[in-house]
């Protein structure tokens, strides 16, 4: 892409000439609020007292001083409004980060909620309680349901290439091209890059294995950013850069306009272990190390036992079901027991309803040999694989196949989501780091399997994998839960 190619298309993704997409989005997000909570605030008054117009009464005052709850609802909304914009919850930090925007908005909420008890408490207000009890948790409901409408709308814009912070990477060759790689990986966290300015840059050249553009060495840094209309650097390496000038280059950006990112060469990290600690001057970045073990093994089988037992008890019927089906659909066993590799390495049989014909796999050392796009180098799939049966093609669509594997969730040899169990066949090909994947039991759904699953690369369906251990957490797990269940009911891409 050339420099007149780029100025073409540099009002993509700018909300207004002048006007930042953030100050766009946030007034958006106020304007979402205020609806919310008036609708909230003002129907839980009409709900809790009717049409009639009520006073609240404050306690042993002489001069029987009251006011009108519906006085009392406007200043609630006000001041509700007032937290959620004091603790933040439409900072730019935070747009369309999801839990975290989330957090800020219960955070704020349950302040205010403190801070009325504490006056009610000081100056004798006698509220009424089912006024207070029904309007906090509601309204922090709606509001967060009505974020979460916005980051769904935000995440479609971010993919057409607007409201998106448009970046500018500066480093090296190979940083600037690996940061570029994994930013392009989730075009829906909102940062499009549009230029790159590395040591002995060329203009009019791109970057390596990408369509970015050059537009410069370090020194036209900033002409760069001005002609690609950037609004965030992102410092890709510090070799490039002493301290000095560092400092001047945030020196240089225009407070408000411009962002400075240093981003370190940490990849496939998770937020909750990364903790940042300034020392001495020095913006330190801590990483946990990843444990499993105490509380955590406790809280994720206490989990996978209570779920996958309920489970089994909801969907009994579901399961004479599809045994049903099979058995109307021609000669064969019902359950389908293959020996896979658990946790530390160990063999377990997996269950799975039957989707194929008798001795599929003594077919398999053919159906290798043909040219599929399905799949990849270590994992055998295909599209159209002639071992399946009609039922078994429905039942795959649906990952109604999987469903016996809560039998082996409930006897401990895999959990509901981990890692996806792998035959002793591929762990032949495992490099040395990939073998962290059996630090936790392997999951019947995961990462793996809401991100893509048959369509994956190799190296892609490893990377996902080894985030899951290195990142495990309950909420973690709630999330990929929810993601499959959509993915389940949605389209079915990667399903056969």
């Amino acid at each position: 892409m050339t420099k007149s190619a780029l100025s073409e298309t540099a009002a993509v993704g700018w909300a207004a000439k002048g006007r930042d997409w953030r100050s766009v989005y946030a007034a958006r997000l106020a304007i979402t609020d205020l609806l919310v909570l008036i609708w909230v605030v003002l129907g839980v008054q009409i709900l809790w007292f009717g049409l009639d117009t009520e006073d609240l009464a404050f306690r042993g005052n002489p001069s029987e001083l009251s006011l009108s709850y519906s006085i009392v609802s406007i200043l609630l909304i006000g001041c509700w409004m007032a937290m959620l914009g004091i603790y933040g919850s439409r900072g730019y930090r935070v747009l369309g980060t999801g839990p975290d925007e989330y957090k800020l908005i219960a955070g704020a909420s349950m302040r205010l909620f403190g801070l009325l008890a504490i006056v009610a408490f000081l100056f004798h207000v006698d509220v009424a309680r089912g006024y207070i009890l029904l309007a906090f948790p509601l309204g922090m409901i709606v509001l967060v349901f009505s974020r979460w409408i916005w980051r769904q709308w935000l995440v479609v814009q971010r993919l057409r290439g607007k409201f998106s912070s448009r970046v500018l990477l500066v480093g090296s060759q190979v940083s600037a091209a690996r940061i570029n790689r994994e930013l392009a990986r989730q075009p829906g966290a909102g940062y499009l890059v549009v230029g790159a300015c590395v040591p002995d840059g060329f203009p009019d050249s791109n970057l390596d294995g990408s369509n970015i553009p050059i537009l410069g060495d370090m020194d036209s840094l900033l002409d760069a950013l001005q002609a690609a209309e950037a609004d965030t650097v992102v410092v890709t390496s510090s070799s490039e850069f002493s301290a000095i000038r560092m400092r001047e280059l945030s020196w240089s950006l225009e407070p408000g306009k411009h962002h400075l990112v240093v981003a370190p060469s940490l990849t496939d990290i998770g937020g909750p272990r990364i903790h940042t600690r300034p020392v001495a001057g020095l913006p330190l970045i801590h990483v946990e190390t990843p444990r499993y073990e105490g509380r955590t093994l406790f809280a994720k089988r206490a989990f996978d036992v209570i779920g996958s037992g309920l489970l089994l008890l909801a969907l009994w019927p579901l399961f004479g079901g599809v045994a049903l089906a099979i058995r109307l659909g021609g000669p064969g066993s019902l359950l389908f027991r293959q020996v896979r590799v658990g946790i530390n390495g160990t063999l377990f049989s997996m269950l799975k309803f039957r989707s194929m014909i008798t001795g599929a796999e003594g077919q398999l050392d053919e159906l290798v040999l043909l040219e599929r796009s399905e799949g990849n180098s270590v994992m055998f799939k295909m599209r159209d694989d002639p071992r399946v049966t009609r039922v078994g093609r429905f039942l795959r669509r649906y990952s109604l196949d999987e469903l016996p594997q809560l039998i082996n969730v409930f006897a401990g040899q895999m959990s509901l989501v981990g890692p996806r169990p792998p035959l002793s066949g591929e762990v032949d090909h495992y490099e040395t780091h990939v073998h962290r994947r059996f630090l936790v039991k392997p999951g019947i759904t995961g990462l793996w399997q809401v991100s893509g699953r048959s369509n994956l690369s190799w190296e892609d369906s490893v990377r996902l994998d080894l985030y899951y251990v290195e990142n495990w957490s309950m909420m973690g797990d709630l999330v990929i839960l929810w993601r499959t269940l959509k993915a389940i009911v949605g389209p079915g891409h990667g399903a056969y």
